[in-house]
């Protein structure tokens, strides 16, 4: 092994006399009801008002829940499945079952009933919690595969009058159930909790899985604790008085960290928005502090900003493009570490007070301090953009399997190239072949009921992240991609696709891109439009367009398209040029296992599934007649043949 990187640790008394004394998550939250009282855990907005949870009133909720589980006969040990928007019943049921002694499992909301079946079901759940009727159907459309199951308890009850299904529990029964039980008897919530120890298990943690089925990743209360502790020793952003939006699925370890872990950890109030569709308007109205998120949602802030702009006045549109211009030059030299000359100062901060802050206004980050993008890395063109507008954006590294973070961006370090260097008690190593290993208090136990996977994954005290990177001259890690993600042309050129679906996205009109090649003479593409946007510069034109199909093929787009790789290719290395795209007749979907839960790519499946076209696009073909099956909502199955067309940029370089 080469390349060791450590970095300074927490004082080893103050960690441990920490850990010791509030090793659990229930008995931080037991010292934070007493700490804070009346102070607002919760916020959450219900028909247009936001109603208030004080940490008091947190505590007494997660005590009736726990009461009600243990009147329905919880043991230590159960895992309860939480499925659902964020919510504070979410949260108040997570922590019941863990003041328990219990696993919560979060499961991805938009997830199809026969995934979810499967996973609830590998995970051996007695109890699920859902929120609404649409998952409440989704677990009995499946209770033949959940011989496990024993209780559904539902939140909100709408629409639902007429179920009686005798494994169906309202949250107020389930509540309800557990002030009587605690009646009988009083001391047994505080016994309960006196039991857990910072080693159980407090939560399986679905993983991306962009080349499976998603793994259980088993995360003690010490993994996530100290992961926090350690990230907080070297990102002092956050106090009590903080305010953070909750919009991003529980079933990620991301939202897990912030509005779970450090939660509990510094005390800040977490917000939920009305509705999924509501959020970005939540948003803005609550104005948070900090944000992490993936890069998906810096993309969508980007692409709506862009396209914004392009539909403004030609004077408008000018001075957005010289400020622009003067954020880019000030980035690119604070990222070089070059001082920024006084003049350009003075024309950053008039951009700042004319440009820059009232975008940030317009999608709710002018009073952030801190914005952390995680789960996929961004690329160095949202970098110098959104950092160009003022809003102090930095890489996280991590992975579900170290409890979110191993890296994360210093303040007056932020290298856009870089990941960021280890948190506190965290150490990183590159191994000889490339791959990114660390070592730290924060990873996991295994993954359940997966030895075999376990075993690859920990070696020696060492987690293998499957991640090839550099360590950079600064001390950063470099990540290029998933090692099994790296292309290898057919004359040995290696290339992190990730690095060129990132530049090819810059745009408001591409929303995925996928890069093509492995063992090929050349790299290739293929693209989804973003069907809003591209559906309106097409309308702008008179370009008219009856569906996603078609507007996809349009000639006008594809030459789009073709000018918008041009660009790219024009910023590439000969080697890592596009030569051929196609655009796809149907965006990139999770309910087709080409995307995960996340929104990453599952490569394989990708191309499994599109093998003829890509078969096609290497063979030199000018067309593709592909063959579309299409199942309507009144049931009716119809099978379409649309013709792609290919691309080819044999010009370029």
């Amino acid at each position: 092994m080469s390349a060791v990187l450590e970095r300074p640790t927490l004082a080893p008394e103050a960690r441990k006399a920490s850990l010791r004394a509030l090793d659990t998550f229930p008995k931080r939250l037991l010292h934070n009801a007493e700490r804070f009282g009346d102070r607002v855990a919760f916020r959450e907005k219900e028909f247009g008002i936001w109603q208030e949870i004080t940490w008091r009133q947190y505590l007494e909720h997660v005590q009736a829940c726990a009461g009600g589980l243990l009147a329905l006969g919880m043991r230590r040990g159960d895992v309860v499945a939480l499925v659902g928007d964020n919510r504070p019943e979410l949260y108040y049921l997570a922590m019941a079952t863990q003041a328990l002694g219990g696993v919560s499992c979060g499961m991805y909301q938009d997830t199809l009933a026969e995934q979810l079946a499967e996973l609830v079901d590998f995970a051996d759940a007695r109890f699920v919690f859902c929120e609404d009727q649409e998952q409440v159907d989704k677990i009995l459309a499946m209770e033949d595969r959940l011989p496990k199951v024993e209780r559904v308890v539902v939140d909100d009850w709408r629409g639902m009058w007429r179920y009686h299904h005798a494994k169906l529990v309202r949250f107020s029964e389930l509540e309800a159930l557990g002030r009587e039980f605690l009646a009988r008897e009083p001391d047994r919530f505080l016994q309960e909790v006196a039991q857990g120890r910072g080693d159980d298990v407090a939560i399986f943690c679905l993983t991306s899985g962009t080349t499976s089925l998603p793994k259980l990743a088993m995360l003690s209360h010490r993994n996530l604790l100290a992961q926090g502790e350690n990230f907080l020793a070297v990102e002092p952003h956050m106090s009590s008085q903080d305010e953070f939006v909750s919009f991003l699925p529980f079933a990620w370890i991301g939202e897990q960290m912030i509005s779970y872990t450090l939660h509990q950890l510094v005390g800040f109030t977490v917000n939920f928005p009305e509705e999924p569709e509501t959020a970005q308007r939540d948003l803005r109205e609550i104005g948070p502090h900090f944000m992490f998120a993936p890069a998906r949602i810096y993309e969508g802030v980007h692409s709506a900003v862009t396209v914004r702009m392009l539909d403004a006045g030609p004077v408008r549109r000018r001075v957005y493009e010289a400020a622009m211009a003067v954020a880019g030059r000030v980035v690119d030299a604070q990222a070089a570490g070059k001082p920024v000359p006084g003049w350009l100062r003075a024309l950053w901060w008039l951009g700042y007070w004319t440009v820059y802050r009232p975008l940030l206004d317009k999608v709710g980050l002018v009073r952030m301090r801190v914005a952390w993008n995680g789960g996929a890395s961004l690329g160095p063109d949202y970098f110098r953009f959104f950092r160009g507008l003022g809003l102090n954006l930095k890489q996280i590294y991590g992975q579900t399997e170290i409890a979110g973070i191993s890296c994360v961006h210093r303040d007056g370090q932020v290298r856009f190239w870089t990941m960021g260097s280890p948190i506190a008690n965290t150490e990183l190593r590159v191994t000889e072949d490339g791959e990114i290993i660390s070592r730290s208090p924060s990873v996991f136990l295994g993954y359940y009921k997966n030895p075999e996977a376990t075993r690859r994954a920990l070696r020696d005290g060492w987690l293998y992240s499957g991640d090839t990177g550099v360590l950079d001259p600064s001390g950063d890690i470099i990540l290029f991609d998933r090692s099994e993600d790296i292309i290898t042309l057919q004359d040995g050129t290696r290339v992190p696709p990730r690095v060129i679906e990132d530049m090819l996205k810059f745009t408001p009109y591409v929303q995925h891109a996928m890069v093509l090649g492995e063992g090929r003479p050349y790299l290739a593409a293929i693209l989804n439009v973003d069907f809003q946007n591209v559906g309106k510069w097409a309308e702008d034109r008179g370009i008219a367009y009856t569906s996603y199909m078609d507007l996809s093929q349009k000639p006008q787009v594809l030459d789009l398209l073709e000018g918008l790789v041009r660009e790219t290719n024009a910023r590439l290395q000969p080697g890592w040029r596009v030569r051929a795209f196609v655009s796809l007749y149907k965006e990139f979907h999770p309910d087709d296992d080409e995307l995960t839960r996340t929104r990453k790519l599952r490569r394989r499946h990708i191309l499994e599934r599109y093998r003829d076209l890509v078969e096609a696009i290497y063979a030199g073909a000018d067309r593709f007649r592909a063959t579309v099956t299409v199942r309507y909502e009144d049931g009716r199955v119809a099978t379409l043949h649309p013709t792609l067309e290919i691309r080819r940029l044999a010009g370029d370089g």
